[in-house]
């Protein structure tokens, strides 16, 4: 890439963040370098393409101009090479996913899998997390896709593509004696096993209004279910956990009428970084869009 392809690459990403701390992040670089980057590109333009403000920076006209004539040009040019990589790496490549941990059981199997069905020889490197650690490892570019709750993205360097809503759901052992198959918690202040406050499940717990006690705190869904199977308290897992896994440590399901506890699951990529091939083909697989 010769050094005036690179500075109009860098003004596009100024253009799209409105920062050139945000732009020099998302492009590795320092701000004074991407600073004089930009300068260089409007010595040799004559005009400047910025207005500075306290919030960071806004196109001037020449730079809206540039912005807009570029757009198709450069989007062409970016698809092209996109596809030729996806080509080369029809059979092979790795992708690295974050997801939150609920996700890890019960949907990230199946899109995993038919992922693999198109691109059997991909290495997929899966890693769970906390919502607010799954953003800042793709804003970081530290993997190329994550899968997270939307009230965690709030950022303006992540596209969000929404998948579904996820509905909560109590869990409890065997032994519970329900009079219903459904329970408003709002009439009960239960003992739970919950997510640490910085999950964005243990977030809305709080946000709901409900009432609980907090017996124990657990960062896997695992040592939740073997607590509540031990018979510490209850915990509130999306809906989609698989009854066959339930079953497993002796628990079950309870409906909630109320509190209406749900999350929109969203994929994330960075905003900065035009999705590779492989990345768009895990996307399908999560929209339903690819058959194994």
């Amino acid at each position: 890439m010769n050094s005036f392809d690179r500075q109009i690459r860098y003004f596009r990403v100024i253009a799209e963040l409105k920062s050139l701390s945000q732009a020099a992040e998302a492009l590795g670089l320092t701000q004074s370098g991407i600073s004089r980057q930009l300068g260089s590109l409007e010595e040799h333009l004559g005009v400047p393409l910025f207005y500075r403000t306290g919030r960071g920076v806004e196109l001037t006209p020449a730079g809206s101009f540039l912005q807009s004539q570029t757009h198709t040009a450069y989007e062409t040019i970016d698809n092209a090479l996109a596809s030729i990589k996806g080509h080369d790496a029809a059979t092979q490549g790795k992708l690295k996913i974050a997801t939150v941990h609920t996700l890890s059981y019960y949907f990230m199997a199946e899109i995993v899998a038919k992922f693999l069905g198109v691109r059997p020889t991909t290495t997929v490197s899966l890693v769970a997390r906390s919502s607010p650690e799954v953003v800042t490892l793709v804003e970081r570019g530290d993997v190329d896709l994550g899968f997270v709750y939307d009230s965690a993205v709030a950022s303006d360097r992540l596209n969000s593509t929404p998948l579904f809503d996820d509905r909560m759901c109590l869990i409890v052992n065997r032994q519970y004696k329900a009079k219903s198959q459904s329970i408003d918690l709002n009439k009960h202040r239960l003992s739970l096993v919950v997510f640490p406050p910085h999950y964005a499940l243990r977030r809305m717990l709080h946000s709901s209004g409900l009432e609980f006690d907090t017996v124990a705190e657990a960062e896997t869904i695992a040592v939740m279910l073997d607590l509540v199977s031990s018979g510490v308290g209850y915990c509130i897992l999306p809906d989609r956990i698989h009854t066959k896994l339930l079953a497993e440590y002796s628990l079950r399901k309870i409906a909630i009428d109320q509190p209406l506890l749900t999350r929109r699951v969203v994929a994330i990529t960075k905003i900065a970084v035009p999705p590779s091939s492989l990345t768009q083909l895990m996307l399908d697989a999560a929209l339903g869009n690819l058959s194994r």
